[in-house]
């Protein structure tokens, strides 16, 4: 193997790694954000897991945050709460400069 395909394959690892870790850190903000979504929404334990899932679920819907963001929005709707939605995208700020914080 030569000199060129060595650095071609380091760089498709490098490129799958990040890939990876870019994963992780939105499915840990969408963790995070989720709990907010939780403590607004008043649900137990039981129902936070599986609205932690809904929501990492809602993210691969398409590129971006819009779909959380849409998803959450319609939640505390559906549930009469009255969030602002720069309380929501501040929220969503938030929970993903601590999931970046736990990737460092």
């Amino acid at each position: 193997m030569n000199t060129f395909d060595d650095r071609k394959k380091s760089f498709e690892k490098k490129f799958e790694i990040d890939q990876e870790l870019q994963f992780k850190v939105a499915s840990r903000s969408n963790k995070y954000l989720a709990e907010y979504a939780c403590l607004k929404l008043g649900k137990s334990h039981e129902e936070k897991q599986a609205y932690i899932l809904e929501i990492i679920k809602a993210d691969m819907e398409e590129a971006g945050n819009e779909d959380v963001f849409r998803k959450i929005k319609k939640d505390f709707e559906k549930a009469s709460l009255s969030i602002d939605e720069a309380e929501i995208r501040n929220q969503m700020e938030k929970a993903l400069l601590r999931a970046k914080e736990d990737f460092k």
